[in-house]
């Protein structure tokens, strides 16, 4: 095994334990994208010597006795939607080539602080509109979609390009992604971590979370984005109350999805938890609510550029953002209304159960010519509404939400489980993600 193929926890304790050298990671971690990034395009910027000068810094304070914590030395790669300065956001798109950032997101400078080595910035569909990333291919099969937005940081963690990855999720642009190339990925609670610094797509529903290859890593990697003590991961679910939601989240779903993550939810079963019969709230009004309060915030930050230089978007993203401008202010507010009304519904079902656990997405990873998604029952959905009908209700509602690979369909392509829980209870979701994960 090589170092760049290590788990966040396997590399951080070999590093603390002074097995492995943060200079022999990183340099595994680079020679690994030598290898598959040209058939990859993971990355949008890749920057050896700032990784190594780190890995080199961070190698001589362990030395002098100054261990930062688990992410001392460990490389990984953040979206380009987030500003590191002295490197390009470009968010990839023509609209911002010639930008380069004069300051550090927050999350850049706490992950600088823990000792980490950035190895680059990852692409995104522009400007994270998008659940596609075109410049980027999966990291299992590259005749397929890499998922989006945060496509790139998916596969780059999923290739060992990066140890872990930082996405952002509008209406579920870690996880699908992550499902899709078979990782980790959360979800946290709204505003749990930190968005200055980073691009937005839609102030109310963008959240910044980790791409791993384990729950135990997420769990620590959120400390260091949040400020907040490690979560405190258990194995023991006895007990813990498992919704099982009867409508929405199987409706046309792939037959291989919703064996894969019956089959896992009956593994939490047999390691004690509880399941429980739920029904999901104000589910016809999902997709309307996500269009009509991202598609006018969306158009709202970038009206100026809309207007100077419409040609540098591509026609699938200008196309939306002048969607936006048709809808009116008063279905944006009754949008805003209920969603809080949603979140309410949700908070009164979590009451009942700890968490609910349901596919990331009704398909998996499709061809990368695809437009549609047709089903058996006559409905044709695009691919949009397809990979975001399953994950938005999180980003409505603001709830912490977790993706746990769980198997793959008869093509050998991934699956995902979605795990939601209670605001601000990620040590709950990570929990039942880690049992799991364990059992396997």
């Amino acid at each position: 095994m090589r170092p760049s193929d290590l788990t966040l926890t396997a590399a951080a304790k070999a590093i603390r334990d002074r097995e492995l050298s943060p200079v022999e990671l990183v340099d595994s971690v680079l020679s690994r994208v030598a290898e598959v990034e040209p058939r990859l395009g993971a990355y949008a910027t890749v920057t050896a010597d700032r990784a190594r000068a780190a890995a080199i810094r961070a190698a001589d304070e362990i030395a002098a006795g100054t261990y930062r914590g688990p992410l001392h030395g460990i490389p990984y790669a953040i979206k380009d939607l987030i500003d590191v300065a002295g490197l390009p956001t470009t968010a990839s798109s023509r609209v911002r080539a010639d930008h380069v950032a004069t300051t550090d997101s927050t999350v850049a400078k706490r992950l600088d602080a823990a000792g980490t080595a950035l190895i680059g910035k990852t692409h995104t569909h522009e400007f994270a509109y998008g659940f596609i990333t075109p410049q980027t291919t999966n990291a299992v099969d590259p005749s397929r979609i890499a998922g989006g937005s945060s496509g790139g940081s998916a596969v780059a963690v999923a290739s060992g390009t990066a140890v872990f990855a930082l996405g952002t999720d509008t209406g579920g642009s870690i996880r699908v992604p992550a499902a899709l190339n078979g990782v980790v990925g959360l979800k946290p609670t709204y505003d749990l971590v930190p968005r200055d610094g980073v691009v937005p797509l839609s102030w109310s529903l963008d959240h910044v979370g980790p791409i791993t290859r384990t729950v135990a890593d997420v769990a620590l990697v959120l400390p260091a984005l949040t400020g907040r003590d490690e979560p405190a991961l258990s194995s023991d679910i006895t007990g813990l109350r498992i919704g099982i939601p009867r409508n929405h989240y199987f409706d046309r779903v792939h037959p291989d999805v919703s064996a894969a993550v019956h089959a896992a939810i009956t593994r939490l079963e047999s390691l004690g938890a509880r399941l429980v019969d739920v029904e999901i709230p104000m589910t016809r009004y999902v997709l309307p609510i996500n269009w009509a309060v991202m598609g006018p915030e969306a158009t709202a930050y970038h009206e100026q550029t809309l207007r100077s230089t419409p040609e540098l978007y591509t026609p699938e993203i200008r196309l939306l953002l002048e969607a936006g401008q048709l809808i009116p202010a008063t279905d944006y507010i009754r949008a805003l209304r209920a969603q809080t009304l949603m979140r309410q519904e949700w908070l009164r079902v979590l009451e009942t159960v700890d968490i609910i656990a349901a596919p990331t997405t009704p398909v998996t990873a499709i061809p990368v010519d695809q437009q549609e998604v047709p089903w058996p029952d006559g409905v044709t959905e695009t691919v949009s509404v397809t990979y975001v009908r399953l994950s938005s209700p999180a980003n409505i509602t603001g709830l912490p939400a977790l993706s746990v690979p769980v198997g793959q369909d008869s093509a050998g392509l991934p699956i995902g489980m979605q795990l939601i829980g209670r605001p601000f209870a990620e040590a709950v979701v990570l929990s039942a993600g880690h049992a799991y994960e364990l059992s396997t």
